[in-house]
């Protein structure tokens, strides 16, 4: 959701805080556009990121309950480009959306963000994003690391949609983070050197 770890994936670049820096996608501009959405589902940690030393965040849209993100308007092959480097691979193929499009969910293999999702539609235009195969009660909860919820919380406050509390509140609040973050220690670690809370 944050523009600069973005710009990562479309330009080529490591995120702050990222153990790992991104070769870029096939058209390296930024979107012309990008909006605060709620999407029926949940955001949950699980697993372990090896780029960002703790749980990942995943979408479950059969999950209860609304999960925030940013929808920025990009091409289909910067989607793909996207795609292939959450995958650990090289950009330069071009997905097809066909079968997402028609049916709201598509496995391209059992990776973790292979599968996609149509969760709606946003000014004419399909909301399209990458999640796992499995939903959120399939998998252990794993906390995510203070960096990854830096860069997470930079991205809500970017969408200009909710404030620096209820940014901490949600993300203190989500499996995999419930129990092991608070709103106040999330508050903390977002807005330590490095964070984006502060107004």
């Amino acid at each position: 959701m944050c523009a600069e770890r973005l710009r990562c994936y479309l330009a080529g670049g490591r995120p702050p805080g990222a153990s790992r820096a991104y070769p870029g996608a096939r058209d390296p501009r930024m979107p012309a556009r990008s909006r605060p959405v709620e999407l029926p589902g949940a955001l949950y940690f699980a697993t372990h990121s090896p780029v960002w030393q703790g749980g990942r965040a995943f979408y479950d849209p059969g999950a209860p309950g609304t999960a925030w993100a940013r929808a920025h308007l990009l091409t289909a092959g910067q989607l793909s480009d996207i795609a292939a480097q959450e995958m650990y691979g090289p950009p330069g193929r071009d997905l097809d959306l066909t079968p997402v499009l028609a049916t709201g969910r598509h496995a391209l293999g059992p990776g973790r963000y292979e599968t996609l999702v149509h969760a709606g539609e946003l000014d004419g235009h399909p909301l399209l994003t990458l999640t796992a195969p499995w939903h959120l009660d399939d998998v252990a909860p794993v906390p995510p690391s203070a960096a990854y919820l830096r860069i997470i919380a930079a991205g809500l406050r970017e969408a200009a949609a909710w404030d620096s509390a209820a940014i901490a509140r949600y993300l203190a609040t989500r499996p995999g983070a419930a129990g092991h973050w608070t709103p106040a220690r999330v508050a903390r670690a977002v807005a330590a050197p490095g964070g984006s809370m502060n107004a």
